[in-house]
């Protein structure tokens, strides 16, 4: 090994010397064409089980990422079937469904941070228009805005009608919630 070192050094090193030992390598050699070993079929076997096991990961956490996002609408969750039936996938297939889960994941991830952003923004509008109604004349936020499930919403409106707006006397009313139900 000093040898090949000194070589190095020197700038007259040979491809003989510098290509790694064939007894060293770690990596086995490709099979000839048409002999599958059980070395090789192992480990096709061992990535796919791996990337079995990734897509599942991935699946489970779209599946939370359903649940925690429960009465938001407008996101798919769905994870389709590549090539319609049920069948063994490739190791490129399944590979390819691996790469749209994580791009499903990032989309997912992205608009839930999205909405949530939102939300928490509508919050603080009602603490603002609970502060300060006059500064937020006839803004309504609702439930559904702040992500809550529900019908009722804050309306920032004057305390007698038109006498109310005149005067200044501005105030948020808070909806009792939804409607009863007519009678049939």
């Amino acid at each position: 090994m000093a040898e090949v070192l000194e070589e190095l050094e020197r700038g007259e090193a040979t491809e003989e010397l510098i290509s790694p030992d064939e007894r060293i390598s770690k990596v086995p050699p490709a099979p000839p064409p048409g002999l599958d070993t059980a070395l090789y079929e192992s480990d096709e076997r061992a990535a796919r089980a791996d990337l079995r096991r990734q897509i599942a990961a991935m699946e489970k956490e779209l599946a939370e990422l359903f649940a925690s996002a429960f009465p938001r609408t407008g996101i798919d969750f769905r994870v389709p079937a590549p090539g319609g039936g049920p069948r063994l996938l490739s190791v490129d297939e399944l590979e390819k469904l691996r790469d749209a889960l994580v791009a499903r994941l990032g989309d997912v991830r992205g608009r839930l941070h999205d909405h949530a952003y939102v939300e928490e923004q509508n919050r603080l509008l009602i603490e603002r228009m609970a502060a300060d109604p006059e500064g937020h004349k006839w803004v309504r936020v609702s439930n559904e805005d702040i992500g809550e499930p529900g019908c009722r919403h804050w309306h920032s409106r004057p305390r007698w009608g038109i006498l109310g707006m005149i005067l200044g006397w501005w105030r948020v009313k808070v909806s009792s919630g939804c409607p009863l139900a007519a009678p049939a």
